[in-house]
Parts: C-alpha cells; structure tokens; sequence
C-alpha cells in the first residue's frame, strides 16, 4: 500500500509533453518557468481534459510577469512563528506546517516558492511545537497544512494526531487538503480509521472547479463523511479557472451533493507571477451577489480576503445595508432597495 506522493506524477516538462498537457513549441519560455516554479501534476488531474483544471496545474509562461506588489509571503506565514513549522496569527488556533509536499504545485499557490523545499516536519521541530502547544493552553484548534499533510503516512499521522489529543487542549483538529481530489487513491481505509477518534477531526477540501470531483473523488469524500469526518470545502476565486457564476454554481451544487459544505472562497493572494489569475474585489463582489439570488444558503461559501502581511481574514462579500438617518436601506437579491427600521 503506498503512504507517499505518488511516484507517477508529471514531475518535467518531458513528462507533461508526453501527457499532451503542453506544446513542444513551448518548452524554451516553460523551462524559464519550472526552473523558478516547481512543477508538479498528479495522475488523476493529468487525464481531466477541462480547461479550467488544467489552467489551476500546467505552467504557463505568464508567471515570469512579477508585479510590483506581489511577495513572497503574502500571507505572514512567517510573521507569526512562535516554533518552526508553527503559525500562530489567531489566540484560538494555530497552524501545523506538518509538510511541505504536495501531490500537485497549484500555479497560484501563496506559498509557492516554499512548497517542495523540503518533505516533513522533523521529530525534533514537532516536539517544539508540541511544547509551545503545552504551555500555550489558549490554543483550542491545530489546523494542519503545508504542502498538503495527507502526502503523510497514515502512521505518521496517527502518531502526531496521538500527541496532540494527549495534550487535553485541544477541542478540534483540521486539516486543509487537495488531496480526496487531486489524488483520491491516497484516502485508503487506514487513514480514514486514524481520523475517527475522540478528539474531533475536520477536513478542508480545497477544490476550485467542479470537473476536479471525479467518479474517484466523489468515492474518496463519501468515505470521509461515512467515517464521520466533517467536510468543508475553500475555493480560490480565478480568473481563467472559476470566475464565472454558472461555474462557481456548478461546483457548490456538486459540494454539497457530497455533503461538503462550501465554507471559504478565498480572493486570490499576491503570491509572485499570479496576477493572471487575479480579479478585482469588485468582481468577487458581484460574482458573490449573483449566487446569492440563485443558490440555496447551504451551498454559500463566505468570500474572504487574507490581508496581505499576516493581518488575518476577513469577509469581503457584496453589502446589503447602508444606513441613510434614521433608518436603513437593504438590497435584496435581485437588487432592489428596501428601507429597514430598527427602532
């Protein structure tokens, strides 16, 4: 049974020409490409011909264009490291880089140019953050990323889940992943059995296009759920990829008939040679306002920005309210305004 990345990932430009997945044409602006981007496409995303899947995998040579207000951390990962291998940015919950492997190199990633840089976090970091753990009681919820943390061995991830319950702490785990996606061969009955414990374990399924969930997919998350692991889902807004209503309709309709329910739809980062994929907060906007009119609340995601240098998330959905004197002026979702008074 394999409890590693996959060895039969397009891993070169050779292997993803063979694949038909680019142009020989291409290959002297791609080198330029994969020789700063890691490039990286499994298997079960390599045979989905979708535009919209592919886009989210292959290199494309835009991402030379850096613009002035792209970063290498657009987030602040590194800002709020108590430990390595530790982000500490909120008082009740923390976030365990347990790797930095991935089954697949999304071309957008905010954490791009460390993804690859290394494989798991060591005995000795771990122990660090177990110990900044303990004596940091205020820490409610770990949340495991990397890289993906599913490219684990289910015994390495019972081992590390083990020690985290054992700290009393905890009321939650989380893991955010691609990989019951990208790569749904690797949610194999003993991982599933090491997620069914005492202490609650959810997962994040990080999905972006509803051709990602396959027949396999689909299989992989019913198990998930079957096991009783809460499913949530995060999306990344894309130009090229989603940024459409009837797509981003298409893949919350899809969630939610697997029981994931859409949680996050995150505006794109400025990680470095992105802003292809980037759209105005004012397109997210009227993207967001546009499915609130035609798709049931279960399937509404919150569309959110992570302030860039480590500051947080927040909600940057359409507003319904303004306020005019003594009372207040909604907007429904067909865009027609209603005056509200509270008092």
């Amino acid at each position: 049974m394999r409890t590693g990345p996959n060895p039969h990932a397009l891993t070169s430009l050779d292997a993803l020409e063979r694949a038909g997945l680019t142009d020989a044409a291409d290959r002297v602006a791609l080198e330029a490409v994969a020789a700063e981007f890691r490039v990286r496409v499994s298997p079960a995303m390599a045979e989905v011909a979708s535009a919209g899947v592919r886009g989210q995998f292959v290199p494309d040579v835009r991402e030379l264009q850096v613009r002035p207000e792209e970063m290498v951390d657009p987030i602040g990962d590194g800002t709020h490291a108590p430990v390595p291998g530790l982000t500490h940015r909120y008082p009740d919950r923390a976030i365990l880089h347990a790797t930095k492997t991935c089954e697949v190199y999304c071309r957008f990633c905010f954490r791009r140019e460390t993804v690859g840089d290394g494989g798991p976090l060591g005995a000795a970091e771990f122990d660090r953050v177990v110990a900044y753990l303990r004596a940091t009681p205020a820490v409610r919820e770990v949340i495991f990323t990397g890289g993906d943390p599913l490219v684990l061995s289910a015994r390495r991830l019972g081992t590390m889940l083990d020690r985290l319950e054992a700290l009393g702490t905890l009321e939650v785990v989380r893991f955010h992943t691609r990989i019951p996606v990208v790569a749904p061969e690797m949610v194999t009955e003993r991982l599933v059995a090491v997620l069914d414990r005492a202490l609650p374990v959810w997962m994040v399924v990080h999905v972006n296009h509803p051709d990602e969930i396959t027949e396999a997919a689909g299989a992989a998350l019913r198990g998930l759920s079957r096991a009783g692991v809460p499913l949530l889902s995060q999306t990344v807004l894309l130009r090229g990829v989603n940024a459409e209503t009837g797509i981003l309709e298409a893949l919350f309709r899809r969630l939610i008939r697997h029981r994931v329910k859409p949680y996050y739809l995150h505006h794109p980062d400025l990680a470095k040679g992105t802003g292809h994929f980037r759209v105005t907060l004012a397109e997210g906007q009227a993207l967001m306002a546009a499915l609130r009119g035609r798709l049931t609340g279960i399937a509404q995601p919150t569309y959110v920005l992570d302030i860039p240098g480590g500051h947080g998330k927040v909600p940057v959905g359409p507003g319904y309210l303004r306020s005019e004197g003594d009372h207040w002026v909604v907007t429904d979702p067909q865009g027609r305004a209603h005056v509200y008074r509270d008092l």
